[in-house]
């Protein structure tokens, strides 16, 4: 029986990566975490549980984004659009992509460190 790790083709690679392209930016990854917390969100709610401050017209720029390229999803209720993650699994990487991020700052501080001593 073949146990080898089943090797990704370039046209997934490339899905993936586009994902993770629009996805990389701090208030797009902040959206993220408020619908992986409470869904769906009006565009109001989700402005309100951001740490930056952002006007709501760039607000509104960065869900379409995500919203075009799969990652949201929307409804009209009355006159709010409601956004929902299209797949709460993006929630997992983001949680390994921050674990990842904080292991490898740890491991450069360590470094740095070390060779100021040496110095």
């Amino acid at each position: 029986m073949n146990t080898a790790p089943k090797k990704n083709t370039l046209k997934r690679l490339t899905k993936v990566a586009n994902t993770l392209k629009v996805v990389s930016h701090p208030v797009r990854l902040q959206i993220l975490e408020a619908l992986g917390v409470k869904e769906p969100l009006t565009v109001s709610d989700i402005k309100d549980t951001l740490e930056i401050d952002v006007e709501q017209s760039m607000l509104s720029h960065h869900l379409i984004k995500m919203k075009d390229n799969g990652v949201l999803t929307s409804m009209k209720k009355g006159k709010f659009n409601l956004y929902r993650l299209s797949d709460r699994q993006i929630l997992k990487v983001l949680d390994l992509l921050v674990i990842s991020c904080q292991s490898l700052y740890n491991k450069l501080i360590s470094v740095y460190c070390f060779k100021c001593i040496l110095l």
